[in-house]
């Protein structure tokens, strides 16, 4: 590894104008997340460096006036002149393409948008600044929409000093380092343009897995709220996280290596380990960039985790009658895991910009070879931890077993051969999913409102009879011989299980709509429990909503209107004392008649929708652990910790 990193390594592609015209090619979509995205660039430019061995502080500030201050002790964006006549960071901050990242002797597993990250953050911001330190001076360059206000230039300290964000001192002290402020362009972020600490925390959490010895500060200034992040363990750190709330099997399993396919370096890093659970939850990374939606990587990890298990039992079962034939499935219950790859930013090849799945078919071979080699190891040396794993898997295969016969008969009761359809579903003359919308609702009372007051060209309704089965602690046999979610699978025309299609999905609006009081936010919660844990795809798939009903009914002067918060029904009271008001707090569905349940709460025109969506599966995973799983003390420390946030109404 060389220290050499200044205006040679920079390479040049285009300019900027191509990020403003289409700014979700380049950071996914312009909401809440693309937000983020904008802050995730400029620090894994930062974590880069760490990467390189050149880092090991990482500080990041949402500043009160708005902006987002990043910095770090690394080497510094080079500032020499480069070749085309400018400074090397005009270049990297205004070149779309540009960057160090093409250059293996400058970063060997970048995270950074291949030298987009940067110059796209600059061109989707209305103000940003960068000062470098570098060779004992400060040298700053400051953009309105990516266009340089003035040539970069040195500046004195006290300069620095005056312009300098609080957390960012060691700027002042630290050899090296670079220093970088922006606002995102409010012509572009149209809803918001705020930085969401939660959001910053989690992804902060997750690089500082990823790069043991990397320390990480965070500091939020507009609520005070402030943390650290430094892991020496990396990601075996995290599945221990992951599986804070359920009961571990064994110790982690952690296997690393490299492999070099067709010329290509890949290091891999894999640790598992499986819990009592019945669900699975994997994150995989590539250069420390979150891939959701898997690739290459997992699919090596998968073929040689399947491999290894089912060789290592068939050797020990033998001809045995008791032999049970495992599948993929069967080794996915249970099962915690992360898989890490790295490899030189220039071969690196994900879907799309935004860098969800891997493609990077020597990485399926790399990952492959490392765990099939040590995880035979493994399991020759821990007879007994590979004892838990093949009961585990055996368990599995036995339920699948058994659940088969009932899932065939939801099939063949289902709508994947035309025949009958629930009787208790009420469903609509459309037949083109994207237009049908189903909604889920609990009691006879509400489902007769719904059922006349629904529109039942395009609507459809399933009533559910009381509280359904918590799924959380719940095998497939168990949910299908549950008879309210037998009907409910064969009402969607999915499958369930490894019968699972999406492209059967009968609604493209599955929408629940309970109560609003205490009894139908569990039921909203056990429903979401069962889509999340066993029918994730229709979450991720964003085809799953919670209906939100009106809360009151004010009528002023003979004149009524629905409100739907507490703030807008206090607002209103208030904008009309003196007047003859009357209040009416609805805490059932069933106690609006049929038109007004359609005008509040099912009219496309004046409904309120909130759509499902998983924005941290580390999260999500976490959470229904706690609130829906078995052990009681999380969940006793999660109501502890949370009652004065509650709003009871009962």
């Amino acid at each position: 590894m060389t220290n050499s990193y200044n205006a040679s390594d920079i390479k040049v592609l285009e300019g900027l104008e191509p990020v403003r015209k289409r700014p979700g090619m380049y950071i996914g979509s312009t909401d809440e997340r693309g937000i983020q995205e904008l802050l995730k660039e400029i620090t894994d430019n930062s974590v880069d460096e760490a990467i390189a061995g050149y880092a090991k502080n990482v500080y990041i500030t949402l500043l009160e006036s708005g902006y987002a201050a990043i910095s770090d002790d690394g080497r510094g964006i080079p500032t020499d002149m480069h070749p085309s006549g400018v400074s090397a960071l005009e270049i990297a901050m205004t070149k779309l393409h540009a960057g160090g990242k093409f250059e293996e002797t400058a970063y060997q597993a970048s995270g950074g948008l291949h030298g987009v990250g940067a110059s796209a953050v600059n061109a989707l911001s209305t103000h940003m600044s960068v000062i470098v330190k570098r060779d004992g001076k400060y040298h700053m360059q400051a953009y309105q929409i990516g266009n340089p206000d003035y040539p970069v230039k040195i500046i004195s300290e006290a300069e620095v000093k005056k312009v300098l964000a609080p957390g960012h001192e060691h700027l002042l002290t630290d050899t090296t380092g670079t220093y970088t402020t922006f606002i995102p362009d409010k012509s572009i972020f149209k809803k918001t343009i705020e930085f969401e600490y939660r959001g910053i925390k989690t992804r902060v959490r997750e690089r500082a897995y990823l790069v043991p010895k990397l320390y990480f500060h965070l500091n939020d200034e507009k609520t005070g709220d402030s943390c650290g992040f430094y892991f020496e363990s990396g990601i075996k750190s995290l599945v221990a996280h992951l599986n804070t709330h359920k009961k571990a099997l064994h110790d982690v399993v952690y296997m690393t290596g490299s492999e070099t396919v067709d010329t290509l370096k890949i290091g891999v890093e894999v640790a598992f380990q499986y819990n009592d659970s019945f669900s699975e939850n994997i994150l995989s990374f590539a250069n420390v960039i979150r891939t959701y939606d898997g690739g290459t990587h997992l699919t090596g990890f998968r073929t040689a985790l399947t491999k290894v298990i089912k060789d290592y039992m068939a050797k020990k079962m033998g001809d045995s009658k008791n032999k049970i034939e495992l599948s993929g499935d069967d080794l996915k219950e249970g099962l915690t895991a992360v898989v890490f790859v790295k490899m030189s930013s220039s071969d690196i090849q994900f879907e799309s910009q935004t860098k969800s799945k891997l493609n990077n078919m020597e990485a399926q071979s790399a990952v492959y070879a490392v765990v099939k080699a040590q995880l035979e190891t493994y399991l020759e040396e821990h007879p007994s931890e590979a004892k838990k794993m093949l009961e585990k898997a055996e368990l599995a295969a036995r339920a699948r077993m058994a659940a088969r016969a009932a899932r065939d008969a939801v099939v063949r009761k289902g709508v994947l051969e035309g025949t009958t359809l629930p009787g208790k579903l009420a469903d609509c003359q459309e037949k083109d999913p994207a237009l049908c919308e189903i909604y889920i609702v609990e009691g006879d009372s509400a489902g007769g409102s719904a059922k006349q007051g629904r529109d039942r060209r395009f609507q459809a309704i399933f009533p559910l009879r009381g509280k359904i089965l918590n799924t959380e602690r719940a095998r497939l046999d168990k949910i299908i011989a549950f008879e309210e979610l037998k009907n409910l699978i064969i009402a969607l025309g999915t499958g369930i299980g490894e019968t699972y299609n999406a492209s059967r999905l009968r609604y493209h609006r599955i929408i629940l709509m309970n109560d609003a009081d205490v009894d139908g936010e569990h039921i909203t919660t056990l429903a979401l429990t069962f889509f999340y844990r066993h029918m994730k795809e229709v979450v991720e798939g964003g085809y799953l909503y919670i209906a939100m009903p009106p809360l009151f009914r004010i009528e002023i002067d003979k004149k009524e209107q629905y409100v739907y918060t507490e703030t807008e029904r206090d607002a209103i009271l208030n904008a009309n004392k003196g007047k003859k008001i009357t209040l009416q707090r609805y805490k059932g569905l069933g106690e609006m008649n049929p038109e007004q349940l359609w005008m509040t709460t099912m009219n496309p025109e004046h409904r309120m929708l909130k759509r499902v969506r998983i924005d941290d599966a580390m999260a999500a995973d976490e959470i229904f652990t706690v609130l829906m799983g078995d052990e009681v003390p999380p969940r006793k420390k999660f109501i502890q910790v949370n009652a004065t946030q509650a709003t009871l109404d009962v």
